[in-house]
């Protein structure tokens, strides 16, 4: 395991990789599948500190565009969904979603919630490029946040990792 760890984090130290694998990383991340981007994102900044806005924007680009992505599939299976559309939870979860409207893809960040908050916002047809400035917004501020958060919280490296 600590092999494997290893070579995670001396491929996210090359620039030439780290940014890229980042990106990847970022984008699926935002999809629905169960995973995070902060850790690769905190560990190419620790090895690679003046990587820190380049980071910061890559790992935004690639969240945004695999929330952009969530909204897509969400469009494309609204005539599937919509066999569902008498059940208590989908008229509450509608309500809301359209009294907030494309803003409400601010909340697009959150763990658990986020990743299907963006496919329901395309499945309710919510224009397409707002709902995609709120994500950008809330996913830059999450990265802002819990990267400068994590390092105030350990400003002198990875712990057990030498280079």
């Amino acid at each position: 395991m600590q092999d494997w760890l290893h070579s995670l984090l001396s491929l996210l130290a090359l620039p030439e990789y780290g940014l890229g694998t980042l990106f990847v990383v970022s984008f699926l991340s935002a999809t629905l599948l169960p995973m995070g981007s902060e850790p690769a994102l905190f560990g190419l900044v620790k090895l690679n500190a003046d990587l820190l806005w380049p980071a910061i924007a890559v790992a935004t680009v690639g969240n945004t565009l695999g929330g952009m992505f969530d909204w897509w599939l969400g469009y494309g299976t609204s005539r599937v969904v919509d066999t569902w559309k008498d059940s208590r939870v989908h008229v509450r979860a509608l309500d809301w979603l359209e009294r907030l409207g494309p803003k409400a893809c601010l909340l697009s960040w959150l763990p658990l919630v986020g990743d299907p908050l963006c496919a329901v916002a395309g499945w309710l047809r919510l224009p397409f490029w707002p709902c995609a400035l709120y994500m950008m917004i809330g996913k830059l501020a999450r990265y802002l946040v819990m990267t400068l958060a994590l390092l105030y919280l350990f400003p002198g490296g990875i712990p057990g990792f030498t280079t």
